[in-house]
């Protein structure tokens, strides 16, 4: 941040000081009228809300969050099956609410193609709702773990020890990481029953 120097120095906004609000990009969405689909992904898990702009403030309609997958038999990470199915869930409860579309708002992340909350977009999206977001923003094998499943094939067999670390959360909950596309398949088969 800028230093202040002399009387026409103005200072920023304090949640866009704190990097945590980009108030351009928030006014467009503002205008727009439809409800934000707000994904935020930390280092453990994913977390989609859907946010209408109100005059008191901002009023979540409808939410999901990673952890919500584990009684389902998924093992809740920060990757873009994970992502997908958060938001196929938060999705499904979006349109039972009432809502027909929705903008996607990553807040002051970048936009940059493969990104696990464009995943979550991608999970609303085939809830039935409506967005500008296609397909090139992320690959479908991706979204169905494909690419986490060809990994621990390779490890299993080139490197059993550094297979047993990496994915150990997995072993711990009984998942064979080797089939989790067919796991991701009946998760998604059971949001989207109810």
């Amino acid at each position: 941040m800028p230093t202040a120097k002399g009387p026409l120095y103005k200072v920023a906004f304090r949640r866009r000081r704190e990097n945590r609000t980009d108030y351009r990009k928030r006014l467009g969405q503002i205008r727009s009228d439809a409800p934000r689909l707000v994904v935020r992904a930390s280092n453990k898990g994913i977390r989609a809300q859907f946010v209408r702009f109100e005059q008191a403030g901002d009023m979540t309609q409808a939410q999901a969050g990673s952890w919500e997958l584990e009684p389902l038999g998924w093992m809740p990470q920060a990757n873009a099956p994970t992502a997908y199915l958060v938001g196929l869930m938060a999705g499904t409860r979006a349109k039972k609410a009432g809502l027909k579309s929705f903008h996607i708002d990553i807040g002051l992340s970048t936009a940059s193609k493969g990104r696990i909350l464009f995943a979550a977009g991608m999970g609303a999206r085939d809830a039935g709702l409506q967005t500008e977001l296609g397909d090139e923003l992320i690959d479908a094998k991706r979204v169905k773990g494909e690419h986490i499943a060809a990994y621990a094939k390779e490890l299993k067999s080139s490197n059993p020890s550094k297979f047993g670390q990496h994915f150990a959360r997995y072993a711990a909950k009984n998942i064979d990481v080797t089939a989790l596309p067919a796991l991701f398949d009946k998760t998604k088969a059971r949001i989207a029953s109810g």
